[in-house]
C-alpha cells in the first residue's frame, strides 16, 4: 500500500478515474496490525483498485468528513465521491473483507 502523506495527495488519489481503496489506519490499532497479516493477499487479487493507506491520527479532518469512525475502515473513491465504506467493526477477517470487494463488482 502507498502511504498517503498530506491532504493534496489525498484529495488527487480520490479524484482518480480509476476506483482506488484508502485504508485508514493508525500506529497504535491492534485491529490494523491484525489486517496488515491478511491484506496483501487481497490486494495481489484485486488488482483493479490502487491501494493507499492513511493514518487517521495525522489526518483527523478526513476521518471525520468521510465519516470514519473506527480503524481500520476501507473506503472506495472514484472521480473524488466515495462508492463503498467498509467500517472497522467488518473489517476483522479476510473473508469480510473480501465480501466487501465482491459486493462491489
Amino acid at each position: 500500500m502507498i502511504e498517503i502523506k498530506s491532504n493534496d495527495q489525498f484529495e488527487e488519489i480520490i479524484s482518480s478515474n480509476d476506483p482506488v481503496i484508502v485504508k485508514f489506519e493508525a500506529d497504535w490499532c491492534p485491529d490494523c496490525k491484525r489486517m496488515d497479516m491478511f491484506i496483501d493477499e487481497i490486494i495481489e487479487a484485486n488488482k483493479q483498485y490502487t491501494w493507499y493507506e492513511i493514518n487517521r491520527d495525522q489526518f483527523p479532518e478526513l476521518a471525520e468528513k468521510y465519516q470514519v469512525m473506527g480503524i481500520p475502515s476501507l473506503l472506495i473513491y472514484q472521480n473524488g465521491e466515495k462508492l463503498a465504506h467498509l467500517h472497522s467493526a467488518n473489517a476483522k477477517t479476510p473473508d469480510q473483507v473480501n465480501e466487501f470487494l465482491a459486493a462491489q463488482k
